[in-house]
C-alpha cells in the first residue's frame, strides 16, 4: 500500500497549485484556512509556504516528521537553513520563475517615477490644474542602468532596459562568476562606487544577508547622481531606510521606488515621512505577483514537493 503525505500550505496558494496538490493521489492536503494549519507541527512531512511565513529553529525542532519545504520565489530569509541542516530536512526554492514578472515591475515602476506618472495623477484627483511645464519627468532612453546583483532577476530588468530604451548596463556582483552574461552586452565593474558614480538609474537584485545589508546607505546615496532613480525590488533591509529618507527630502537623488522595505506591507504607521514625497513610489512586495507567475510558480512549488517526497531530485535545493 502507497505511503500517505501530509503537506501543509501555510500560505495562500494559486488555485491552480492547489488544483495539483489536492488531486495527487496519496497526499493529504491541509490548506491555510483550515483551523489544524495552527498545529502543523504534529504531522507534516511536506509545507508549502510563501514570504509571509517564518519557519524558524524552534519549528523544526517540533516538526518531528518534517522532510522538505519548498518556498514559492528565491528569498528565503524566512526560513533558518542552518536549522533546518540539523534537522536532515530539505529546503528547495523556485529560480528563475519570477524574472520576467519582477523586471516588468521593475521597469513599470521606474518609468512611473522617472515620467511622475503617480504624482500627476494624484494631482488630478484633487483636482488641481496641472501646469505642463511644472510636472517635467526624465526620460529613460540611452541612459545608464547600474545592476547590482548578475543573476536571472538582474540580467532579465538589464535586457528590458536595453531591448526597450537601448540603455547602457553596468553590473556589479562580488560573487557571480566571470563569465556572467557573456551574452548580454554589458560593462562589469569591480568596485560599487564605479558603478554608483556612473548610473542614472541603479537597481538592485541581490538577496538579504550580512554582507549585503545596508549595503546602499548615506555613503552610497552622497555618490549617486542627483538625477538618479534607485529601485529596490529585492529585499527589504539593502537599503537603508533612515539614509534614503534624508536623501530623498534634500533630494540628493530623483526618487526612488520601493517594493521591497523593512516592513511589509508599507503603512502609513510604519512610514509616514517616506509616503509624503511625490519623489517616492511605494508597493508591498508585488514583483512575482501576476496571474501567470502565480500559476506557473506555484504550479512548480508543488511539482517539487512531490518529487521531493517521493524520493526524487527536484530543482532549487538549498540543503
Amino acid at each position: 500500500m502507497a505511503t500517505t503525505h501530509t503537506v501543509y500550505v501555510l500560505d495562500p496558494y494559486h488555485s491552480d497549485a492547489i488544483h495539483l496538490l489536492k488531486n495527487t493521489p496519496n497526499i493529504k492536503t491541509i490548506l491555510p484556512t483550515d483551523p489544524s494549519k495552527k498545529s502543523w507541527h504534529a504531522s507534516a512531512e511536506g509545507v508549502m509556504i510563501r514570504s509571509e511565513t517564518k519557519i524558524a529553529a524552534e519549528d523544526f525542532a517540533k516538526a518531528s516528521k518534517l522532510q522538505v519545504i519548498v518556498k514559492q520565489g528565491v528569498g528565503v530569509d524566512n526560513i533558518d537553513l542552518d536549522a533546518a541542516r540539523a534537522h536532515g530536512v530539505a529546503v528547495h526554492n523556485t529560480p528563475a520563475l519570477n524574472s520576467e514578472s519582477v523586471a516588468e515591475l521593475c521597469m513599470a515602476l521606474t518609468l512611473s517615477l522617472s515620467r511622475r506618472i503617480c504624482e500627476i495623477d494624484r494631482a488630478v484627483r484633487r483636482g488641481e490644474t496641472v501646469i505642463r511645464s511644472q510636472v517635467l519627468g526624465m526620460s529613460m532612453y540611452q541612459k545608464t542602468v547600474g545592476v547590482i546583483g548578475m543573476g536571472n532577476i538582474g540580467k532579465v530588468t538589464a535586457q528590458k532596459w536595453i531591448g526597450a530604451f537601448d540603455c547602457r548596463i553596468l553590473g556589479y556582483d562580488p560573487v557571480a562568476p566571470k563569465d556572467a552574461w557573456s551574452d548580454l552586452k554589458h560593462k562589469r565593474v569591480e568596485n560599487l562606487g564605479e558603478l554608483l558614480e556612473q548610473a542614472d538609474m541603479v537597481t538592485l537584485h541581490v538577496p538579504l544577508l550580512p554582507s549585503t545589508r545596508g549595503m546602499i546607505g548615506k555613503r552610497e546615496l552622497k555618490i549617486m547622481k542627483e538625477t538618479c532613480i534607485l529601485v529596490n525590488c529585492a529585499r527589504g533591509g539593502v537599503v537603508d531606510e533612515g539614509a534614503l529618507l534624508v536623501a530623498l527630502k534634500e533630494k540628493r537623488i530623483w526618487g526612488a521606488v520601493l517594493d521591497a522595505m523593512e516592513v511589509e506591507p508599507p503603512t502609513l504607521v510604519a512610514y509616514p515621512e517616506l509616503l509624503k514625497l511625490d519623489n517616492v513610489i511605494m508597493t508591498p512586495h508585488v514583483g512575482a505577483s501576476t496571474v501567470e507567475n502565480q500559476s506557473r510558480s506555484g504550479t512548480v512549488v508543488v511539482e517539487t514537493l512531490l518529487k521531493v517526497l517521493s524520493g526524487e531530485s527536484a530543482q532549487g535545493k538549498l540543503c
